[in-house]
């Protein structure tokens, strides 16, 4: 990792950590120690294995999306594809530095940059579609655990609705006028790049183009010709999304807590919205504060302050201990490569 990349790493998880201290020291009492006696060591184990069954979802979406465009990458490299871009975005606001990440590996792996730039944000899409899609069955069948959360469900509900239909707006812009948008990328190269040579920045500008141009075509490849990856896609992110969800009723279970499967489902789509805001880095301490502010409403305070403990080292810790151990893979990798 570069240095820049350790000191946000440093800054993110010492800020969750700082959060998870305070929230620890306001909910833990008497009690606590009480349903500490009453912790099922299986289900919280089974919440980390249903979380790496997440991974091998969102694993499986990339590797079918990629096949869809007729490129072929084995599951485990598309695996370790997955957890390296769960470092990146543990340490960057919205999670957005898991996608550079993702683009890189799938170029190694022979995507060419602009099919691989869709491939990714073909799954941002689909995840702004799936969740707009569970916050609506939410509101509609859920209704009385949604109105229980307060007018915070709804605020998530409109900038979920907003977030979905900004991205089918670039959607939009990137099939049927890719030249606003050529235009748009030359005028931010140019403005950046506005001390280098000019050579350098035609060069540049020119390779941008290309690019375009291929992410334009694969576009429209997946809308036309493709659209077997993008079913696949849809229904590995719903099976994401669903996995995700159900990790934190797995932990409840394990905390001798009921599963509160209906409130927590609407609980974990809201903080899943939330997170996705360019916050902090990572969502530190929004998830933190967050997931303790909702599920007080439904379990003891006493143990309220371990669960959402336990339910960051799931998946946030966890993920960074994965993305370093990607890291290491992919370093080896090019070492190699260059030898």
């Amino acid at each position: 990792m570069e240095r820049s990349q350790v000191k946000w790493l440093y800054i993110s998880v010492g800020f969750s950590l700082v959060v998870l201290v305070i929230i620890l020291y306001l909910t833990i009492n008497e009690n606590t120690i009480h349903y500490l006696r009453e912790i099922n060591p299986f289900f919280l184990i089974l919440a980390f294995l249903t979380h790496i069954l997440t991974m091998c979802f969102w694993a499986w979406r990339v590797q079918k999306m990629t096949g869809s465009l007729g490129y072929r990458i084995g599951f485990f490299y598309s695996l370790n594809l997955v957890f390296a871009n769960l470092l990146a975005a543990a340490i960057t606001p919205a999670q957005a530095g898991g996608e550079p990440v993702r683009i890189h590996e799938l170029y190694r792996a022979n995507v060419p940059l602009g099919d691989a730039t869709a491939i990714v944000i073909m799954e941002r899409v689909l995840d702004g579609i799936v969740l707009a899609a569970l916050a609506a069955f939410a509101m509609i069948v859920l209704s009385d655990e949604w109105k229980s959360l307060g007018a915070i469900s709804e605020v998530m509900v409109f900038i979920t609705w907003i977030f979905v239909a900004g991205c089918l707006f670039l959607f939009y812009m990137a099939i049927k006028r890719p030249d606003i948008v050529k235009n748009i990328v030359n005028r931010c190269a140019r403005f950046f790049a506005r001390k280098w040579e000019k050579r350098r920045i035609e060069e540049l500008v020119e390779r941008a183009d290309k690019e375009i141009n291929n992410f334009n075509h694969a576009v429209i490849k997946f809308v036309k010709s493709a659209k077997g990856g993008l079913l696949w896609g849809m229904m590995f992110t719903l099976l994401y999304w669903i996995s995700e969800i159900v990790t934190a009723s797995l932990i409840l279970v394990g905390l001798g807590q009921p599963p509160l499967i209906l409130e927590s489902f609407v609980i974990q789509l809201i903080l899943a919205i939330l997170m996705m805001l360019p916050l902090t880095p990572g969502s530190s301490g929004i998830a933190e504060v967050g997931a303790t502010s909702m599920y007080a409403l439904f379990i003891p305070a006493s143990i309220v302050g371990i669960f959402v403990v336990i339910w960051r080292i799931v998946l946030y810790y966890f993920n960074i201990a994965l993305g370093i151990l990607s890291s290491i893979i992919i370093v080896r990798r090019e070492a190699k490569l260059k030898e």
